[in-house]
């Protein structure tokens, strides 16, 4: 078992910048696939970012060239630096964990791919 805490989250505002982190404890490695996910009221969670054991990044098209996505291992967390806020980056957010298959390495940012979840971080952008 996995378990993934996220923190970070708050109000900003258009414009502005956020860090999330997410620290995970239990069964874990370096060798996980990790990824961020956001959904906001109405709306399907939909992946942004995502991270594999080798440190290569996938990102929506949302979010390329706003967001960054990182992870330290020997503390085991994964990080979010999102840039130039917008309101519609406004959702809850959550991190997402899964051991290394076919299925997260093709797909890396399928919600149906990862195994593991926190319970997310709210993230509010207003003017």
């Amino acid at each position: 078992q996995v378990q993934l805490v996220e923190s970070g989250g708050g109000s900003a505002q258009i414009g502005g910048s956020l860090t999330l982190a997410c620290v995970a404890s239990g069964d874990s490695d370096e060798k996980y696939s990790m990824a961020w996910f956001r959904q906001a009221p109405g709306k399907e969670r939909r992946g942004i970012a995502a991270i594999d054991k080798n440190a290569k990044t996938y990102y929506d098209a949302s979010v390329k060239g706003r967001f960054t996505i990182s992870k330290d291992d020997a503390k085991r967390a994964l990080y979010l630096q999102m840039l130039g806020l917008k309101p519609d980056d406004t959702a809850m957010y959550s991190c997402a964990a899964a051991p290394p298959r076919q299925q997260v390495q093709h797909f890396p940012l399928m919600g149906a791919a990862y195994d593991y979840w926190g319970q997310g971080t709210q993230v509010t952008v207003s003017s």
